[in-house]
Order: C-alpha cells, then structure tokens, then sequence
C-alpha cells in the first residue's frame, strides 16, 4: 500500500516531488490538541517545524485520489517536507478545454435558443471580475445555466503558486500549464484556435486556470513576524529569557531581547523590501484592458486578469506590456524582452506559419512549443514597441500561458521559492550545535545529581540546571554569526557589488571553477566590422576592408548586407541586433519604413525599402526634355524592397529574407547565418574549395564570421505565395556570396583577472553561443588557454541508421612544439609517496551544444570525465548551460558563473554564486550583481566570500569556547554549591563576548587571492583540533586555579568578615547583603579566581582565533577589535592588581592577597603562551599545510604555478610531516578529485585524436562506451 500510491508529480523536471494521500483522522487530531495543552503548546510549535510529523499524527494513510491532505517531499538532495490542503470545487466538466455549448443535447448553433443559454446575450460574471474559483459562486452560477450537465467534483491543491488537479486517466495530480496541454499543431491553431472564444467558454476555462495575474502578495508585518519569531533559534532565546528571568538575572536577558529585536526587525525590513521590490516588479504591467476577439466575430474590451488559454487578443498598434504569453497568429511585432533575457535589442516576431494542406504531414506542422516557436511567441511581461497590419487587418495572437505558468510567473516563481542552500558549513553549525547540547546534557544530569545530594529546593535546582543549557549553547549565536556576513554585504556594497541573498556570501569563499558567458562577460559588447571577403565564380578575392565602394553598390554580395537584417526603425532610430546595426551602417544604405496610415491603405504589403545613398550611385545620363520626368525617375531609382523575413533562429543558426529590386518582376532570396550552414545550403559549385581553411583562419584568430548567400526566384512566385511558403523552399540551392569578418574585443581586464583566477588555482571555464573556434581563440587570448596546451575537440552525433551514437576526438589546432610541462605533481596517491616530480602534458576539452546533450544523454559517465578538463563549451542553450552547471556541481566543484544577463539566468541561479553584470530584470534571479560591467568583480566577491567564510569559523569557534569556558567556571563552582554572580555573568557576556564578537568580524579581505581555500566545513581535522585543544587548555589552566587556591596557606570558607588582604579598615556589610550573599554562596575565593582567569581567557581566545593572512587582514589592522582587547586587558589587570571597593562589591568579587594575585597572574601567562603555540605553531605550521595540501586542486583540472625554490623546500618538509601523519593512502573527498585520479593511470586517457568513442547500450547500468581507433 505504501509504495503502491506513492505518486510523483512533475517527474522528470526541477521541481519533481513525491505524493502521499491522507485523510484527518479525528481521534488522532483529539490526542495531538490534548499533547499541545499538556506541552503549553510546545508540541505545536514542533509540528509547525516538522509538517510529515504533523500529518502523521493527525491523519491515516489513503489513496491520493480521496486524499484530504497531501504530503509532499521534494526528490532532490535536500528531501524537504510540504503539506497542502486538497479542495474540492464543483464544475460542468472536467476538462478545460471541452466545448460546453456545442455538448449539448441538440446539435444546433451556440446561440440557438435550444443551447442553455444565447451566448452573446451573457453578461460578464461579476462585472469581468471572476471570483476565486473555491468561492464556488462561478461555478454554480456555470451549473444552473449548464443545466443538462452533470456537475463534476474537481478536486485540486495548490502548492507554490501551481495548482495541481486530479486527472483520472493517469491516476495522478497534474498541473494545467495551458494551451500546449493539447499538443496542438500550428495548422490546428490557425484553424480551430484563432476564431476566439464565446464568453461562456472563457467562464469555465477560468473556473481551472483561475484569474490571469501574477500575484506577488505582500505578507503583513504581523504574518512574517510570527514566520521569522517561530524559528527554533528565537524560541531557545525566549525560553532563555524567561529562564533568567526567573533568576532574577534581568540584565542580560534585556540585552538578548533588545539583540533579537533588532535582528528581527532587520531581517524583517529585509525579507519585506524584496518582497515589495518583486510585487512592484510584476504589478507595474499585471493588469491593462485588452481587445479580445469572441467566436462569433465581436471584438470585446476586458480586463487582462480575465484572460484564459485560448482567448484571441488584438495587440494595439502603440504597443503594449503582455500580460500573458500569446503566439501570433496574423501580423508582425517589435518587442523588447529585456526583461527575459537581460538583451535590451528589439526583436521582431512574425505570425506562426500554416503549413498548406499538403505539408501537414510533413515535419512542418509540428506541434506548437513555446520554445520551439519563440519567435512567434509575445511573453508575458516583454513590451510590444509597434505592431505591422496590413489592409486593415488586426494584429492577432491566442494566449497559450496565463498566471505563474507565462515565462515571468516562472521567473517569479523561481525567485518567490529558491532552492535552499547547501553549504557544509550551516549542516556542521547543527551538528556542533547537537555536540553543545550533549555537553549541556551531561551537566544538566550532574547539577541536579549534586543539589539533590546537597538537599537544595526544588525552585533552584530547576532554574540551575535549566541555566547550564543556556550557558552551553549561547543564545546570542544567530546574531554573532549573522554579523560577519552583514559586514561582508556593507564592503560588497562599497565595491559596486548588490546581494539579494546574503547567505551565498559565505558559499562564494568555497568557489573553485568560475563560468563565464563570453560576450559581453570577457570581451566587449559590440561587434565591430574588421573586413569582406567575396566571392565570385566559386573562389575568393583579397580580403576587403569595407564594401562602401561604388563598384560594389549594386552587386549581390552589398544587396544581401543591406537587406537581410531584422532593423527597423523606432522614433527615427535605427535599431535592433547590434551585429545588424554594424552590417547595415558598414553599407552606408538608407532604410525606410511605411508609415502606418500606408500600410492600413494598400491591399498589398508596404515593404521596407533600402536605397544607397546618392552619391554612391554611378553619374546618371543626361535628360532630353522629351524625356518624361517621372518616368525617368522611377527607372533610375534604385531601391529594395523587403517581402518577407524569415528571422534569426539560433536552431538553424540563419535568417533569410526575400526581397525585390524596384522594376523588377522576379524576386531574390537573400540569406546570412553560421558559415557552416550557409555552405551546406549552397550549391556546391559556388562555394570556394579551400572554404573550410579560409573559415579555420578566421575564427583561430578569433574574428566572428558571417556568411551571405543568395538565389533568385522563380517567376511563378507571386508576392501572395511567398507570403505563406515555408522557410526550406526558399533557403536551398542558394549561391555562395562571401564572408563578412567581424571582431569581438577582449576588455582590457579580462586577461588579467583570469590570470589572478590561475594564480590562486581557480579553474576557469567559457560557456558562449557564439561559434566554436572562435569561442577557443578567444580562451587563448585571454589566458584561459595557455599557448602550448593541447584542446581536443569532441563531436558527439545522435545514434542514426541503426548505429549507435558515437564521439569522434580531433585535436584543434596542434601547438607550434609539443612541450611537455614539468610541474610538480602532488597528486594524491602520492600523497605518502612524494619521489620526484611528474610530467604531464596538459589538454582542454572544447564542444559545442549538441555535442554535449547527446553526451548526456548516451555517455552519462564519459561527461563526468569531459568536465574536469573541459574549457570551452560552444553554442550552448541557455538550458544547456544550465545543465553544465549542475554537470559541474555533480562532481564537486563549488561552481560561480558570471554573465551578462542575456540568457544565462538559470546558470547564474543554479551556481553556487552567480554574479550578473546587467542591472536589467533578469537579474532579479541572480544572487549578486555588479555595477562594474566586467569580470573584476570575480576575484573581489570570492575574497570578500573567503573573508566572510574564515569569519563565520571564527566567531563560531569563538562562541563555542565562550560557552565551554562559562560551563567550566560553573560546573567547578557548583561542586562546592557556589555560581557566577549576575553582574559577573553580565560583565563577560556583555562587555567582553558581544563587544568582542561584533569586533572580530570586521577584518576585511586580504588584498589578494591565494591558491588555498579555506574548509568548507566545521567538522574539518584542523578546525576540530583547534577546539579540542583551545577547550583542554582552558579546563586544565582552571582546574589548576580551582584547586591550587584551595590549597593556598590563607585560604578558608569566606564569610563577610574574612580579611585575608589584611585591611585594616572593617567592612560594614548591611543584613540585606549577608543574606544575599548566603543565598546564593557567590562571593567566595574561588569564584574571584576562577572570574579572574576565565576572563582573561575570553580575550585569549578571541585573540588566537581572530586569523588575519590568507584570507582576512591581520587583526591588527582591525582597529575596534585591537582598542576593544587592550582596554579590557588593562581594566581587567587593574582591577585584579589594583582592587577598587565599588567595583569589587559591583562584581561580587573577594580581596585576594598579592601574592596570589600575581600567582593567578602566571597561570594567565602561561595559559595564553600555551594557547598561542598550540594554534599558531603545531596547528598553523603543521597540521593546517597537510589539509590544505590535500584541498589543493592544482592537479585536478588546473595548471599549478610554477615552484619556487621555497616550494621545494615546503615539499620536503611536507613528505616527512606526511610520513608521520598520514601512514595510508588518503582519499580525496571531492568526486573530481577521485576522477583525475582514475584518469591519471588510465593509458586511453585522453583520447587520441583520431580515435571514435562509440556507446555500447547497455539498460543494466546506464551507458558504456567502447574505443574504435581510425585506421
């Protein structure tokens, strides 16, 4: 039964979950309320923390079909539990997309008087304001008039803004994302879908798809009060609150509360600023008045939130913001989408094609996919800047997508719910945490044991031993770790660089690979024009520098660079895709628009026209005065008219347009794209021989190129046919123009920020769109490459023929001299064995976007090994950079990407830090963003990200210690029935560990980036031994105290008369005082010694954990941190050496004699210089080299530096301390690392150049893979 109805939803995608049906069960529900009476509501709070215990114990196990609640866990690495609610709501059908009207009992027309009601006759339900679908009052209103129905009970949850519904057929809950829930083809929805819907259907679609906004909403202060309030951490606090309290200890617990507060309400302001930022975000353009077109030919004006899939829109000529995703069915539109893709270039989107009768069955009418067809597809949330109609003809589109399912709901959706983040370091906090409450445990036991025994009250023997709880596990913690990271966001901030999520800040200092998109990311925006190479009677000329020439003016080659181009002009500008804008102004044409009063006018299209200038054209004849002047104009002009435009696709890598020269009856087709397509869709006869060497030449020396083909068509071809042909008729048996050279500049930072990157044995990767060899060049000119590297290129091809999919290796551009790299080589199966060093030559791997989906889909094991060395990753999907990303994460690397926003939005919010450099909305997804719009803001966040990370270890170490030091000065004392005194407790916790922990944190980052991390985690050897050592030291220094003053020759039981310091003066001590004191047994000798002593460890601590060099700047440098120690030295030395009457009484604190004063003065001495060896000396020197010899990645897929003859000393001194250290073989942790171990003793690896990896299939264990060698 358990495993049987176990569904899972969403399978196969991100957001995967698995399903369990329950039902409330009222018994268990009666038990659960008396447990939260008995608890005092305790058991509450524990369920509200755990939602699959609170549905255990509340309800009984059914079918997910009678479910009553769901219970959902997500199937990713993190398992997290969610609870929804199952409703029900009442409905005529069950299927969104049934046409009710014609459903009837007669067959007659919709608006027969037979159809249970005339469809135009309807008035809009509540003034074109649906209710919410669980009201029920829609859909009643939808039954009474559907009275021939059978009412169906529709059951559905929502859960993250996604409403999942009960499907019968699969026996499975299902969200309803739109449109292509049909599977419709482009034929189906011109022919069935552009008509519109009759208002009745639009209701009851509503009814399922709900209203059509993306409502971010706001919570109140009070609901993320009592969100942020139940945390586990505020609610030890608030019964560490009440606990002293009861103590009387006010003071501290008013500190704590007032800390808290303050945390709260910052962390309030915070959570409500974005929530704010994101509803203004998406409620700028969530609700306009739309036209929609009804099915019996109305145009009908409605509000956008009223929209459902299926409903056919009139997008207005001026321009508008979607409020849905819609596919345009008839004219052409000008959109930005800046706000998907970070690009703010106009795009220009046509209707979706209608393949003829006859091709229906071809390929051509392929079902309709949003990102399949995104040319034809308006988004939500993109601004439609002018619409092209002609004849008076509307410019049409059927919404697809509405709500959270529309491109931006996902974007929000994406944002309003992250992922959590994983970080080593937040599971060890909780596991340290679990370590301090065993420790509490153990002490808690022990206090109750020794006051039992001593016969004390009840009273104190709960505040006590409920005390040493708090003590152990410190209650300021949050707000102490919280403060490094707060400080890290200020100089973040300083240094242009915007977080929205704080928590990364930390993750940053783990990073070791960094992706970077290449335009715009390592090289300049533009493109800029570097020269022509044309060709003519199948070979090329000399390479031109522009084709701004008379000569040229009326050739092809100048035809297609003016014509084929998606420019169009907006307020009298020219724009649209800046390597357009280049082409076009490197002809020195002019472009002209119709206006749209002309366009409405003429029955046939109004083309865009292009002409030369003036004086480009060759001198014109002489004009006899018979000749007729208008006529002789019309046959000098020479323009270009444009018909159609077939626009860019990156699947086909090309565009095409058809174009006609005035007077002309034949029309030509003109075409750009990637060099390599282009030639294959040209006669073969036209394209150059040594096409493919020439091409090589370019793009090694990085250059973009582009080539230009053209055709001319035939006769029959009339303006009307070309109107509806297909895209392949036009785009075959073209003749080869030439190639236009385009140069993509480095930014003058890049080189030497990936250079530091290098250095400090980050390994850093391209991911781009652009071309592969260009892609390679440019990593060699920037550093990413080195010169005498080795890059294998790997051609991945899908099975086909009955063969199976294989990978042919070829080597890229073969170095001028092999040289074989000596490096030292500590890899780690020589961790214990370090003999000489090892040689290696050392290689890249390069491929493009199909090469790696179909490794990843038939080599699954080989793209784990193609990661750890691959470099450059070529034409690459915005999902497929994605998934390189999660490629990366999979073996181990803590992966940062930057890009500009355009298009790598899913990248930047997949990797653990992703920096974008556009301040555009698809920013909002990325976690930082840089106001500087180059790489240098890399290296400066992994600083700051390191800073912050040995920051957090430190004043975690610190807390630590602090509550171990405290619970060692208690437990003495309590054996001997005594404690700290209030003002004791408040002076350390306030004055030393909240000045000293909000000090300790402000050490900036060291200026420059090193080629060790830090650890990742808490549980680390180094870490660990520190805290182990730190701990036995302080328990050893006081034990000593504690039972030395006991043996001193002065030393008996105080009382207020006791006068060891020989005052002659007598203490007058009030009756209020005297049975204070016996109250509590505080003022004793050994608690002034222990006070003493503890102190001064405090600061110790503080000190010897406070690391500056690699990563932090020297703690001197730090100056609130410095004045706060030395002042508390010297207060604390001169009260001890100098005893003060006011204070003394303040503190609680006995006169001691001299002598054993500055004996206590030794043991603080000796204490700090013990402390300062074992962490400076043995830890720093000895053991922190071995761990980060091991955490060293030089070998894994990065170059290291070159040694230095302190290197080689460090070596040797590194395989004796490894001898006596680490006897056996060490494992590495990271995947990547055990990887380039197996790799390093495989002899196939890497691949030859000329060897074919083929994929055996083999459905046991995934893929397999066998080596064929070329002869």
């Amino acid at each position: 039964m358990e495993k049987e109805d176990l569904k899972v939803l969403n399978k196969g995608e991100e957001e995967e979950m698995e399903l369990q049906g329950y039902r409330l069960c009222r018994w268990r529900l009666a038990l659960v309320g008396l447990g939260v009476l008995c608890t005092g509501g305790f058991l509450l709070l524990l369920l509200y923390w755990m939602p699959e215990w609170c549905v255990k114990s509340t309800c009984t196990r059914t079918t997910a079909r009678d479910a009553e609640v769901v219970l959902l866990r997500s199937t990713d690495e993190f398992r997290r539990w969610f609870l929804a609610r199952v409703r029900v709501m009442l409905a005529p059908g069950s299927n969104p997309f049934h046409s009710l009207d014609t459903q009837t009992t007669s067959p007659s027309s919709p608006s027969s008087p037979s159809c249970p009601f005339p469809s135009p006759a309807s008035p809009p339900l509540a003034n074109g304001h649906t209710p919410h679908p669980s009201d029920g009052s829609p859909a009643q209103e939808l039954i009474i008039r559907f009275a021939d129905y059978q009412p169906t009970q529709i059951r559905y949850f929502t859960f993250h803004s996604t409403k999942y519904y009960w499907n019968d057929e699969v026996q499975n809950f299902e969200v309803l994302t739109g449109l292509e829930d049909l599977q419709v083809s482009c034929s189906t929805l011109h022919s069935e879908h552009s008509v519109g819907l009759t208002r009745n259907q639009q209701e009851y679609r509503k009814l399922f798809f709900g209203v059509n906004e993306i409502a971010v909403k706001v919570p109140s202060v009070f609901k993320l009060l009592i969100k942020e309030v139940l945390n586990p951490f505020y609610i030890f606090q608030l019964f560490s609150v009440i606990l002293w309290s009861a103590d009387e200890y006010y003071y501290y617990a008013v500190a704590i509360v007032f800390m808290s507060v303050i945390s709260i309400a910052t962390s309030l302001y915070t959570i409500k600023k974005q929530y704010v930022m994101l509803h203004d975000m998406v409620a700028a353009h969530s609700i306009v008045r739309v036209s929609v077109c009804r099915a019996n030919n109305d145009i009908e004006e409605i509000l956008s939130t009223d929209l459902v899939p299926g409903d056919v829109i009139v997008i207005p000529s001026n321009g508008t913001i979607m409020p849905c995703d819609a596919v345009l069915v008839s004219g052409t539109c000008i959109v930005n989408e800046s706000m998907l893709t970070g690009e703010s270039v106009p795009v220009t989107k046509t209707n979706l094609p209608n393949p003829g009768p006859g091709e229906r069955e071809e390929e051509a009418d392929s079902a309709y996919n949003t990102e399949e067809h995104k040319r034809h597809t308006l988004f939500c949330g993109t601004s439609v800047i002018q619409t092209r109609f002609y004849t008076g003809e509307l410019v049409k589109a059927v919404v697809v997508r509405t709500g959270f399912s529309t491109a931006k709901g996902q974007l929000v959706r994406s944002i309003l719910y992250p992922k959590p983040t994983d970080f080593k370091l937040y599971r060890d906090a909780y596991l340290f945490l679990l370590c301090l409450v065993a420790v509490a445990g153990i002490g808690f036991v022990y206090s109750i044991v020794l006051s039992v025994m001593n016969k004390v009250p009840a009273k104190t023997i709960i505040i006590e031993s409920l005390d040493i709880i708090t003590i152990t596990v410190p209650p300021a913690l949050p707000a102490a770790m919280t403060a490094g990271i707060v400080y890290a966001q200020r100089r973040l901030k300083r240094i242009g660089i915007f977080c929205i999520s704080p928590q990364r800040i930390n993750i940053c200092g783990q990073i070791n690979l960094v992706c970077f998109d290449k335009t715009g990311t390592l090289t300049e925006d533009g493109l800029d024009m570097w020269g022509v190479q044309r060709v003519e009677n199948g070979s090329f000329h000399l390479s031109e520098e522009n084709a701004y020439k008379e000569n040229l003016v009326k050739s092809q080659f100048v035809a297609c660079m003016a014509t084929c181009h998606s420019l169009t002009k907006i307020e009298g500008q020219l724009s649209g895709d800046p390597l357009d804008l280049k082409m076009f102004e490197a002809t020195g044409w002019i472009l002209e628009e119709a206006t749209e009063e002309e366009t409405s006018l003429h029955n046939r299209i109004m083309p865009t026209v292009v002409r030369p200038p003036k004086q480009l054209l060759p001198p014109e004849p002489a004009v006899s005065p018979e000749q007729d002047m208008e006529l002789y104009e019309l046959s000098s002009a020479y323009e270009i008219g444009i018909v159609r435009q077939f626009p860019f696709s990156s699947a086909l890598q090309r565009m095409s347009v058809v174009a006609r020269l005035l007077g002309e009856k034949r029309m030509d087709a003109y075409m750009k794209g990637a060099p390599e397509v282009v030639a294959s869709l040209c006669k073969k006869e036209t394209v150059p021989e040594n096409f493919a060497e020439v091409l090589e030449g370019y793009t090694k020396q990085g250059f973009r190129v582009i080539a230009l083909a053209h055709r001319r068509l035939e006769s029959k071809l009339t303006w009307h046919k070309v109107q509806n042909i297909n895209r392949d008729h036009i785009e075959a048996n073209m003749e080869f123009l030439g190639l236009i050279i385009m140069q993509n500049k480095l930014k003058p930072e890049t080189p030497a920020v990936l250079q530091d990157l290098h250095r400090a044995n980050i390994r850093t990767v391209m991911v781009t769109g652009d071309n592969m060899l260009t892609a390679i060049s440019v990593a060699r000119d920037c550093g990413m490459i080195p010169p005498q590297d080795t890059v294998i290129i790997a051609d991945a091809l899908h099975p086909h023929d009955g063969q199976a999919a294989k990978i042919t290796w070829r080597y890229a551009d073969k170095p001028t001299k092999t040289s074989r790299l000596e490096e030292v080589n500590i890899s780690l199966e020589d961790v214990c064995h370090v003999d000489e060093p090892k040689t290696q030559e050392l290689y890249h791997f390069a491929m493009n976007g199909k090469s790696f989906a179909v490794i990843a889909e038939h080599f699954p094991d080989m793209l784990q090994k193609l990661v750890l060395h691959g470099t450059v990753f070529a034409r690459m999907a915005p999902d497929q950079k994605t998934q390189l990303i999660e490629a990366l994460q999979g073996v181990d690397y803590f992966v940062g990407m930057c890009g500009d926003g355009a298009n790598d939005c899913g990248a930047l919010k997949r990797a653990h830090g992703g920096i974008s450099l556009s301040e555009l909305e698809a920013s909002v997804a990325s976690p930082f963003t840089s106001r500087t719009p180059n790489i240098s803001c890399v290296p400066s966040l992994i600083r700051e990200g390191r800073a912050a990370l040995i920051t957090s270890f430190c004043v975690f170490k610190f807390m630590a210690l602090y509550s171990i030091i405290q619970y060692i000065s208690v437990t003495l004392l309590y054996s001997i029935l005594s404690n700290l005194g209030d003002f004791q407790f408040l002076f350390i916790d306030i004055a030393i560990i909240l000045l000293i922990v909000f000090t300790m944190s402000l050490n900036p980052a060291w200026k420059e980036l090193v080629s060790r991390r830090p650890p990742s985690g808490l549980i680390s050897g180094p870490l660990l031994f520190s805290v182990l050592t730190q701990i036995l030291i302080c328990l050893g220094f006081q034990t000593i105290t504690f039972l030395w003053v006991q043996q001193q020759p002065w030393y008996t039981v105080w009382t207020p008369l006791t006068d060891v310091c020989n005052r002659t003066l007598h203490i007058n001590v009030s009756d209020h005082n005297d049975t204070e004191v016996d109250d509590h047994n505080i003022q004793n000798f050994e608690n002034t010694s222990l006070f003493y002593v503890s102190c001064f460890q405090y600061l110790i601590v503080a000190i010897v954990f406070s690391k500056g060099k690699p990563f932090r700047q020297p703690s001197y440098k730090n100056w609130p941190f410095v004045v706060s120690a030395v002042t508390l030295y010297f207060f604390l030395l001169f009260i001890m050496f100098h005893p003060i009457e006011g204070i003394d009484e303040f503190l609680e604190i006995v006169c001691v004699p001299f002598d054993w004063r500055v004996k206590l003065f030794l043991i603080i001495l000796v204490n700090a210089a013990v402390s300062v060896l074992v962490e400076t000396f043995i830890l720093d020197i000895v053991l922190w080299k071995l761990v980060f010899s091991r955490d060293k990645q030089g070998n894994f897929g990065v170059t290291p530096a070159a040694p230095t003859p302190q290197g080689v000393i460090d070596l040797r001194a590194y395989k004796c301390l490894s001898r006596i250290c680490c006897p056996r073989k060490m494992a590495p942790k990271a995947r990547y690392m055990h990887l380039a171990q197996e790799l390093s003793v495989d002899p196939d690896w890497p691949p030859k150049p000329t060897t074919t990896t083929e994929a055996k299939p083999r459905p046991e264990n995934g893929s397999d893979y066998q080596i064929i060698i070329n002869s």
